[in-house]
């Protein structure tokens, strides 16, 4: 009789409202971690899309950064800087230099004009046509 007995407390459990209210506790810790793992999932899913872009804009720089490198290494890179910064030629060419276009940029003035002989209007004239007055 105790197999009876046995099978009448479990059926009695199985219908009571504490297996009710313990089958509902456990559904819900489950649907809980179920909820979490999603959810890191979704993060995890947002920094891979996050990486893979910034990966992307990476490579495009380092493309450009090559090209820049080979535009630099070039010969013809070589030779502008050559001219430009160190005033060198080639063998066999002739450089011709001319004294009054360097001294006129120089003598160029942009900003307002301090020459205190001069009136104020005519500062302001030498000003507005950006020239540098000649002093007396």
């Amino acid at each position: 009789m105790t197999t009876r007995q046995e099978q009448s407390f479990v059926r009695r459990f199985f219908a009571s409202r504490m297996f009710l209210i313990v089958a509902f506790v456990i559904a819900v810790l489950v649907a809980l971690g179920y909820a979490r793992a999603y959810y890191q999932d979704y993060k995890i899913n947002q920094e891979i899309e996050a990486l893979q872009t910034q990966v992307k804009s990476l490579e495009h720089k380092k493309l450009e950064s090559m090209e820049i490198l080979k535009y630099v290494t070039s010969p013809e890179f070589v030779e502008e800087k050559a001219r430009n910064e160190l005033n060198m030629k080639k063998p066999g060419e002739n450089v011709l230099v001319i004294d009054g276009l360097v001294e006129s940029n120089k003598t160029k003035q942009t900003g307002p004009v301090e020459n205190n002989d001069l009136n104020n209007q005519t500062k302001w004239w030498y000003y507005f046509i950006h020239r540098q007055p000649n002093a007396p």
